[in-house]
């Protein structure tokens, strides 16, 4: 499969108050290898233009992104990490979570998006695809952003232990298992789901998947290993954002500390 191409919108309807799912159709997507936790790039061009797609000899990505950054920057869309949420036909769907307050430019356009409109993207490739852990308890915990990866693996794991932090009930989604629904109701951002996971039971050999807002990802691993004595190499953890931050912004060093554990990680992540 091309991992670029362009998508066109097909449907878009609120599941949530705060998450839209819109439908895509695009060349390719019917062959789509379905995978747990399956990430792409979005890219948004700026208002008023068309999408333009980088132009590469190849499927390397270097090389693709190296021609990305050659776009005239007014021209150049913006590229937006997102998950995809289900598949059918031919079609894929992707849920934007429309965070309260000022709109980055994935949020503003899925506030706004209709049928017809027209995004590029790059992936899903299977070159990052990652295994599954093999434990027999898995910890699955995150915000909402992290709903449609969770969906996805609970839809292949036995029984994991879910913690999924949500504005308040309307924010809940249906899910294929049981879920431990821990509502903010405007308390702090992932105060609610570090509560839950501390007191929750892990039975020894337990691996974790993580996923959500930065800090809140690096204070559950950092409970998980020095406090419940979990390998660093079968947690999974993912920053999906940051608080007053965006990917446009450059990396903090809590940011690049986290990239090189990862990196340090992926050569020797075991799942149990």
């Amino acid at each position: 499969m091309n991992p670029t191409g362009l998508l066109e919108v097909t449907a878009v309807r609120r599941v949530t108050p705060r998450t839209a799912r819109v439908t895509f159709t695009g060349d390719g997507l019917g062959e789509l290898e379905p995978w747990p936790d399956q990430q792409l790039k979005l890219l948004v061009p700026p208002p008023g233009c068309p999408v333009r797609l980088p132009t590469a000899a190849d499927d390397d990505v270097m090389r693709w992104y190296q021609a990305f950054l050659a776009i005239p920057e007014e021209e150049r869309p913006v590229m937006r990490s997102y998950t995809v949420r289900s598949r059918n036909r031919g079609t894929i769907d992707v849920d934007f979570v429309l965070h309260p307050g000022p709109a980055g430019p994935a949020t503003a356009w899925a506030f706004q998006a209709a049928v017809g409109d027209v995004l590029g993207r790059y992936g899903p490739d299977p070159a990052y695809r990652r295994p599954l852990s093999a434990a027999d308890t898995l910890l699955l915990a995150g915000d909402e952003t992290a709903i449609p990866a969770v969906a996805s693996i609970m839809s292949e794991v036995d029984s994991p232990a879910v913690f999924l932090e949500v504005e308040d009930v309307a924010e809940e989604q249906p899910l294929p298992g049981e879920v431990h629904w821990l509502h903010r109701n405007g308390a702090e951002h992932g105060s609610r789901l570090l509560e839950a996971v501390r007191g929750a039971v892990l039975p020894a050999g337990s691996a974790a998947w993580l996923a959500g807002e930065a800090s809140t990802v690096r204070a559950l691993r950092r409970h998980l290993v020095g406090e419940r004595g979990l390998p660093k190499g079968d947690i999974e953890f993912t920053g999906y954002w940051r608080r007053k931050l965006t990917q446009d912004d450059a990396p903090t060093p809590e940011d690049l500390a986290d990239a090189a554990e990862k990196l340090g990680d992926s050569a020797g992540w075991t799942g149990n």
